[in-house]
């Protein structure tokens, strides 16, 4: 037996008299993002108990945390109450008497086999939309009451696991066509008002989208390759789950096409040669979810076990619950959560009307989550979890921006928006993108504080406590975005507790130290390779993401106390998943340690503190997993590393110009030397500062834009002007040119050899590999000159400065054409 975890969560009875007395307020109007949903007070349907007192203080944490709850009439008390249908568990004239009747109905080590919950859990009178949901929270009430206090631990009872024998498995192929061709079809024939991503109301998995490689990622966990008639979309459809005309039929016709499927696909061999546990899959661990979590002031809890739908239950069992409704880019994520990418889970202001309630009435609270940004980029603040109204409005946002966690909350020394905000430091850069357990608490002594995973940040809070009179109860519990949908944030929620009251560091320890989501203790036997009885090596496995497994901190046991184990070598210990060992994520593949008496305890010998991940195939429920050893005892099995692949050639790339842009400083020292004008000339100067943002940047040819060419010209032109004006400059550049000429006076031939033929060989260069044709080039500046209308050509004398503007005119066509700009 192993010290295990309890939950110390349930009914909250303060919460229940609270709410009681504070359902007497009304709605207000509705804020900005926030809809205007009618107020649904919350009404005590059951009457004070004055039948005879609980006999033993047993019997009293029946009725504080399971009798209470369920008495009222809108959950058990209308039919399992005195003169009701029996069991009589919530009669309201003898508690005792309930309690003796509740009795055989509970499981006092494993909680929620309790048959009061599997009862529920199996469609019995469920007062939410979900089944799951109300048996959550009538096991949350039965761990309350069986767990003795808020210290207590549940024992986990390790058992033998089935015996299963590795065997052969059939994997689902790189190739979707066989799914394509048979099962494809009718999903999107028949799924397609639910399950892709663009329905009215989309639910995952989207195994529908008529993109035949995302259904085939998508449906992969709900496929039973190896028993077709176990697949998840035969069952759904056996359990009446929208068929398409008669259930039965079309559940047949669901197994036919995997199976036929199937059937396409070999098993995977097992390599004789390994040394391999037995076999098993996650259901058949044993659960080591929940630990002795601190929750006994909980009034609103998320563990995100519903797994699909549109919405997210609140399970903390305080009425009433505030439901979340999903909406936007928002996935369910296997092992518990909700994964955000634009989306967001938001409850209804009146039902998130408990939170100011119940928080106003103690001033104070912890916000408590299990979250995984997506990335460490994330401004605004990115909104994880609000109790909004909008970007403006709001009593508290535990939100991101970039390396750091912000802490918002309105009170009377804050404002409206909850600023100035409390922030974990820049330097410390305490969020990362990674699986984090981060609370933030806030009560008048010690004003805001933050602790990740387990440790308090060490950031003080530089604003007054003050109190939170001003809280506004008309605003709702968002999750992942701003009640008005414009601050996404990008990211998985585990797990979601409201408490109102603020947890101390040994309680936020005690939780962070909990872990969350499913968790399994999985036990490969190993008994046959090593002679000792009921010998396993157990490993903590949970659903790390919807595409991967963690494996986390493997030991040796033995379920027989009396064994000791000797002294057993143990190395390279690999993981298996149907039938071979996982490519990749094998972090025990080093291992090289012995198993010893000296060790070993009842609790077992840890023989790695690491974790890994191993990839998804088949989903929680089919995937098969076993263990592999290079060496355990006297078995061996030499492990030759499979040859590397030779690297692919690489992939041929967009074509890639020869030719490439000068920047704005290349540019412009170009200029300067071509011409030579001095760069720091203070018309040029001026004319490059100004233009300097306009000209390119960077010297990728497909980066030209118009205003690029605009720039270039207006630069070269003042150039140009300073080279004409000035008299020895213009003399060494166009020698034997007379300026002082009329522009109209001037050959044809004049212009030809001591105009242009001076700007092609200066700026152009000669006998240049690549380079325009010269003569072409001289063609379009004689145009530009002397043509009909060349600007050295007038009807009558020209005017006196005509000559000098001609030429600056074809210097700076020249200077700022592709000649320069281009290299």
């Amino acid at each position: 037996m192993l010290n295990g975890y309890k939950n110390c969560r349930g009914f909250n009875g303060s919460a229940w008299l609270l709410m009681a007395i504070l359902s007497l307020f009304g709605l207000q109007a509705c804020q900005d993002g926030v809809s205007n949903d009618p107020q649904q007070e919350t009404t005590v349907t059951s009457s004070t108990y004055s039948g005879p007192a609980a006999r033993t203080s047993d019997i009293q944490g029946f009725r504080v945390s399971v009798w209470e709850p369920l008495r009222a009439q809108n959950r058990c008390g209308a039919c399992h109450n005195a003169g009701g249908q029996a069991p009589l568990f919530v009669r309201e004239d003898d508690v005792n008497q309930a309690y003796e009747a509740v009795n055989p109905f509970i499981n006092r080590s494993e909680p929620d086999e309790s048959s009061l919950v599997t009862k529920v859990a199996n469609g019995h009178n469920c007062w939410e939309a979900s089944d799951s949901a109300c048996a959550t929270i009538i096991a949350n009430y039965i761990e309350s009451w069986v767990g003795g206090g808020a210290n207590a631990g549940r024992q986990i009872e390790l058992e033998a696991p089935p015996e299963n024998v590795v065997g052969e498995s059939k994997v689902f192929p790189d190739d979707s066509s066989l799914f394509a061709s048979h099962v494809h079809p009718l999903l999107t024939d028949y799924c397609t008002e639910c399950h892709v991503e663009d329905a009215a109301a989309p639910q995952s998995p989207y195994f529908a989208a008529a993109d035949v490689e995302t259904a085939y990622a998508a449906v992969k966990t709900s496929i039973d390759l190896d028993t077709p008639s176990n697949s998840r979309l035969v069952q759904r459809l056996i359990e009446l789950h929208n068929c398409w005309d008669d259930c039965p039929s079309n559940a047949q016709e669901m197994e036919t096409a995997i199976d036929d499927m199937a059937s396409g696909i070999s098993p995977t061999p097992v390599d004789p040669d390994l040394v391999v546990s037995r076999a098993l899959t996650l259901p058949e661990g044993t659960v080591a979810s929940g630990g002795s979590r601190q929750e006994s002031d909980v009034i609103a809890l998320y563990e995100f076990k519903t797994g699909s739908g549109n919405t997210a239950y609140d399970t903390s069992g305080v009425d009433p619950s505030i439901n979340l409704t999903l909406s936007g880019d928002t996935t369910w994520v296997e092992g518990w959560g909700l994964e955000f990418r634009t989306g967001k889970a938001q409850g209804s202001t009146s039902d998130s009307r408990k939170l100011s309630q119940l928080i106003q009435a103690t001033g104070e609270y912890t916000v408590e989550a299990w979250v995984v940004p997506s990335n460490v980029t994330q401004e605004g603040p990115a909104r994880i979890i609000s109790y909004s109204a909008g970007t403006d409005d709001r009593n508290f946002t535990l939100g991101q921006t970039l390396y750091n966690y912000d802490f918002l909350h309105r009170s009377s020394t804050t404002d409206g928006n909850g600023e100035p905000a409390h922030s974990t430091s820049d330097d410390d850069e305490d969020l990362q993108a990674t699986e984090q357990h981060v609370v933030v608490t806030f009560d008048p002594e010690n004003g805001r504080q933050v602790y990740v995973n387990g440790l308090h940040t060490d950031d003080l809070d530089e604003t007054a406590a003050g109190n939170l009179n001003d809280w506004d109860d008309t605003y709702a519990l968002v999750l992942g975005n701003e009640a008005s949908g414009d601050r996404p944030w990008a990211g998985k929620v585990r797990l979601l507790a409201i408490h109102n009251r603020a947890l101390n560091a040994a309680q936020i320890q005690q939780n962070f130290e909990a872990g969350v989501g499913e968790k399994y203790f999985l036990l490969f036997n190993v008994s046959s390779l090593l002679n000792l009885p009921q010998s396993y090596v157990m490993i903590e496995v949970s659903q790390f993401d919807n595409y991967s497994y963690l494996f986390r901190q493997p030991k040796f046991i033995s379920l027989d106390e009396s064994v000791l184990p000797g002294s057993i070598p143990i190395q390279g210990m690999r993981i298996g998943i149907n039938g071979k060992e996982a490519a990749i994520g094998q972090a025990y593949a080093t291992l090289d340690t012995t198993i010893n008496d000296s060790e070993y305890t009842l609790n077992g010998q840890v023989l790695s503190n690491i974790g890994t991940t191993i990839a998804t195939e088949k989903g929680s429920e089919n995937d098969q997993f076993f263990l592999t050893f290079e060496r355990l005892g006297e078995h061996t099995n030499v492990f030759i590393e499979p040859e590397a692949l030779p690297p692919a050639e690489p992939a041929d790339g967009e074509p890639v110009s020869t030719v490439g842009l000068r920047t704005f400083d290349e540019i412009n020292a170009t200029m300067a030397s071509l011409t030579g004008v001095s760069q720091t000339l203070e018309a040029v100067q001026t004319t490059y500062t100004t233009i300097k943002q306009q000209l390119p940047s960077a010297e990728a040819i497909n980066g030209f834009l118009s205003s690029h060419q605009v720039a270039v010209s207006q630069l070269a032109i003042e150039y140009c002007s300073a080279m004409v004006d000035d008299t020895t400059l213009r003399a060494g550049f166009f020698p034997g040119f007379d300026f002082n000429v009329n522009a109209n006076d001037i050959a044809i031939a004049t212009w030809q050899s001591q105009v242009v033929s001076p700007l092609i060989v200066n700026f152009m260069g000669e006998n240049l590999t690549t380079q325009p044709d010269p003569a072409m080039v001289e063609s379009e500046l004689m145009s530009l000159l002397t043509g009909s209308v060349g600007l050295a050509r007038c009807s009558g004398q020209c005017a006196a400065d005509r000559t000098e503007k001609a030429t600056k005119a074809a210097c700076a066509s020249l200077l700022g054409s592709a000649i320069v700009l281009l290299q």
